[in-house]
């Protein structure tokens, strides 16, 4: 390569006039909960109505696992695979088969060389609108089959919001930081099932579950997809 370590990671500011007034006219924001914002980002449940429009930063240092054993450093997570694709479907709209995501996930899961049923838990996109969170559970059986079924996910989007072009690194941190916890975080206010998103999707979050291995999920705009397989800093 032609680094020995890079910092890496995502952060995005989107909270402004001009931006909020973009997602309203598109009508992708929830407007539902306004007088109880803290409901308002519901990921697959069926009263969800948009989105929460959320910022932040989530950085990570990458580096060969033998040079941060050599100086002494807490190993946390290790990429084990990378897959991504692009349907050219609509300017903004996603493709509703979820077709492309599924194989996304499929050649992340072919580059980390591992089977379907190592996976333990997945980070979902997630962003509680109608069409995202459908389209995504479609993916996902298409990618898992009757797997998909017995694996736990969840959405931080429900509690942090939608981050934008921070949300796959935000993704990647929840996944690290709850496999070395031991700890699954919530999809919180999933309170009324969806019979188009029937998964399992964790709305109390699950404690002491020893997870070696996650995939991330990402659908950006337009059908952009990627998946990022991670296992766990000691796991391999």
């Amino acid at each position: 390569g032609v680094a020995d370590r890079f910092v890496t990671g995502g952060v995005d500011a989107p909270i402004t006039a001009g931006v909020m007034q973009g997602f309203c006219v598109m009508k992708a924001v929830s407007t539902g909960y306004n007088d109880e914002p803290q409901r308002a980002s519901r990921p697959f449940d069926r009263l969800r109505d948009g989105f929460v429009l959320g910022e932040g930063a989530w950085i990570i240092l990458l580096e060969e696992r033998e040079q941060a054993l050599e100086r002494g450093a807490p190993v946390c997570a290790e990429i084990l695979g990378y897959g991504s694709t692009c349907d050219a479907y609509h300017r903004v709209r996603l493709e509703p088969s979820g077709e492309e995501s599924a194989r996304a996930m499929t050649l992340a899961l072919n580059d980390a060389r591992i089977v379907k049923e190592e996976i333990g838990y997945i980070a979902l996109h997630g962003t509680s609108t109608l069409l995202n969170d459908v389209t995504e559970t479609r993916a996902i059986k298409l990618c898992f089959g009757r797997r998909a079924y017995d694996i736990p996910m969840s959405s931080v989007k429900s509690m942090i919001g939608h981050p934008q072009g921070a949300s796959g690194a935000a993704g990647a941190v929840a996944a690290i930081l709850g496999m070395n916890a031991r700890f699954l975080p919530p999809t919180i206010n999933y309170e009324h099932a969806d019979a188009e998103c029937d998964l399992d999707y964790l709305p109390d979050g699950a404690e002491d579950v020893a997870t070696e291995i996650s995939l991330c999920n990402c659908i950006g705009f337009g059908s952009k997809n990627s998946a990022l397989v991670i296992g766990r800093g000691e796991a391999r």
